[in-house]
């Protein structure tokens, strides 16, 4: 099988900047036609309008994902530019502290508003798309592919992190929920769980603070940071025809971060 995803259609939530951002300019690159949808326009304007305008296999979405009929003009947008749509990359992700003993603390329901519930309504839309497209069709290979952008911090947390912890957890199991039901209509769905990656929010982060860079890499056996197009490989990889066979895995791109106990490290 291939990793090619050259002449597929695919939509990139959360595409103005980060991991995103990275994953749609990678599939350009890789022959694919790209819709970045973001909620901020100005950021997807900066970073995307000038190649809208100049390369035909290009678009650019502005709206709020978390409302259904913003969630159906994006899709139409899609349809309209390039007749179809193969894959779908929910990379739309929010961060936010947790206060836990806070009862007034909305954080939890807010987050899994954004990070679980928009990947969910988007999946469906999708999915609905393609078993349409299939009736026209007569291949029995896969009909498409969903990647969810997930976080090591489904099983590795801390307490200020609680919702985003929680929130990616739900959008953990509802990848495999999601893969199991879809699977009849020959729909993969996966996911890819990263660590620390070098993107230019965490560059931000990390200015003047090599206590915390340290910190990182010395709790990631391969003693480095990952870079955006690490991640956008893997999700080459599981938007693919090379994952023909691959549905409700969840592949983590940490560096080894999860395998080790951080008690262990602090320790030497």
């Amino acid at each position: 099988m291939s990793f090619s995803i050259a002449g597929k259609t695919a939509i990139v939530t959360g595409a103005a900047n980060g991991v995103g951002l990275a994953i749609g300019r990678h599939f350009m690159q890789m022959g694919a036609n790209v819709v970045f949808a973001d909620m901020d326009e100005k950021a997807l304007c900066h970073e995307i309008g000038d190649d809208a305008e100049k390369e035909e296999s290009i678009r650019v979405f502005a709206g709020d994902l978390r409302k259904k009929l913003t969630i159906a003009n994006l899709l139409s947008t899609t349809i309209d530019a390039f007749e179809r749509v193969d894959i779908l990359v929910n990379a739309s992700r929010q961060v936010m502290t947790t206060d836990p003993l806070d009862p007034d603390d909305n954080s939890v329901e807010e987050l899994l508003q954004q990070n679980t519930m928009t990947a969910m309504r988007m999946s469906q839309a999708v999915a609905r798309r393609m078993i349409k497209q299939a009736e026209d069709s007569s291949t029995d290979g896969p009909l498409g592919s969903i990647v969810n952008l997930s976080s090591i911090a489904a099983r590795r947390t801390h307490p200020d992190l609680l919702a985003y912890s929680v929130s990616s957890a739900a959008l953990d199991q509802m990848t495999r929920s999601m893969a199991v039901a879809l699977a009849p209509n020959r729909i993969r769905v996966n996911a890819v769980a990263f660590g620390s990656v070098m993107s230019a929010s965490l560059q931000v982060s990390l200015k003047d603070q090599d206590e915390m860079r340290e910190t990182i890499v010395e709790n990631t056996p391969l003693h480095r940071i990952a870079s955006p197009g690490e991640v956008s490989d893997a999700v080459q990889y599981l938007a693919s025809d090379a994952a023909a066979f691959v549905t409700g895995q969840i592949i983590t791109v940490d560096g080894g971060r999860t395998l080790i106990d951080p008690a262990a490290v602090s320790a030497h």
